[in-house]
């Protein structure tokens, strides 16, 4: 985040929602995952190397459409389900934590001064999903051994991350299993449709506002909610937690099913750093979420012993760690 620097602290404001308002559909990802075989960590299989994406066919369009769309709070840990012998976590080592940057990742999550609590965290929902978007690219590269993308719809029937299995809602909010690469498609179809929503996401600061740190705004009806006073609505906090959810997933998804193929292989060609910059993706990810309060604990499980690690080595700053920022919505 450069720009950060180069900018006046008061131009901060219009700048992350004209930010926001540049990630247009030409940045976006084609939620495009697939293999013929199970790649199974520790399994040496060879790396994809050509760009190939393709759009699995999509559910019912008012799965995105909606709030709750993107399998919410009811389904955070539906239908999970335990495998009977699960392949080796290496990422789960502290020998594999290490990350591809040095540095303190704080200085990238804390709220800047001058700056809307909401703008920041709709800053930050837009740059996670962009950077989770990117690395994504790596399992939609096409395996010349199979003709193939990494992860598909044979390689990876459900979106699992290890014995967790998540599942879509449909038009009638009922679960439904799909495979990872479509799970995938969708959560971006509904994420670009939230974050492009100018009722969702403004990107126009309303005329007389005054930007502010604290949780909400000024309040004439006697109810109040983070981001109020800067135009946003008052589901937008929901929205950025079931934002953060649905990255979550699709980050234990890369570690649980494609760690080794393609993020090991992918180590050292061509100067790339694979699992460690991973690693630096994730562990910003975790950062924001941490502090702010967008992931709940149970949602982390699948991840878990990975955060503890990177707590443990101050990766994840304590303040960020402890919630220091964590957010109550006003009452």
């Amino acid at each position: 985040m450069p720009f950060c620097i180069l900018i006046r602290v008061t131009d901060l404001a219009n700048a992350l929602r004209s930010r926001r308002q540049g990630f247009n559909r030409q940045n976006e990802g084609t939620g495009n995952i697939n293999t013929s075989q199970q790649r199974a960590n520790g399994s040496p299989n060879p790396s994809p190397t050509t760009f190939s994406p393709t759009m699995p066919p999509l559910n019912q369009s008012s799965s995105f459409s909606s709030n709750t769309g993107s399998s919410s709070d009811n389904i955070a840990n539906s239908a999970e389900q335990p495998a009977a012998i699960e392949p080796p976590k290496f990422f789960f080592r502290e020998k594999y934590a290490k990350l591809g940057v040095k540095g303190n990742f704080m200085p990238l999550a804390a709220q800047p001064a001058n700056v809307d609590l909401a703008d920041w965290l709709a800053h930050q929902t837009v740059e996670n999903y962009r950077i989770v978007s990117t690395i994504g690219q790596c399992i939609q590269e096409t395996d010349h051994n199979t003709g193939k993308p990494v992860c598909n719809s044979d390689s990876c029937p459900k979106m699992s991350a290890g014995r967790h299995t998540y599942t879509w809602l449909d038009h009638k909010k009922d679960p439904v299993p799909v495979s990872a690469p479509q799970y995938i498609c969708l959560v971006q179809r509904w994420m670009n449709g939230k974050i492009h929503d100018p009722k969702a996401f403004p990107t126009e600061i309303p005329g007389g506002s005054v930007a502010t740190n604290a949780p909400g705004g000024a309040s004439t009806d006697g109810r109040d909610w983070v981001g109020k006073s800067a135009g946003f609505p008052e589901t937008f906090l929901h929205d950025c937690r079931t934002c953060f959810r649905q990255i979550f997933r699709i980050y234990a998804h890369l570690y649980h099913s494609h760690w080794v193929d393609p993020f090991w292989h992918l180590s050292g060609q061509n100067n790339g750093q694979g699992w460690t910059d991973l690693n630096s993706c994730f562990v910003h990810f975790c950062t924001v979420a941490k502090l702010y309060g967008l992931l709940a604990d149970r949602d982390a499980e699948p991840m878990q012993p990975l955060i503890d690690i990177w707590i443990a080595n101050g990766s994840i700053p304590a303040d960020a760690a402890n919630g220091a920022c964590a957010i109550v919505p006003p009452q």
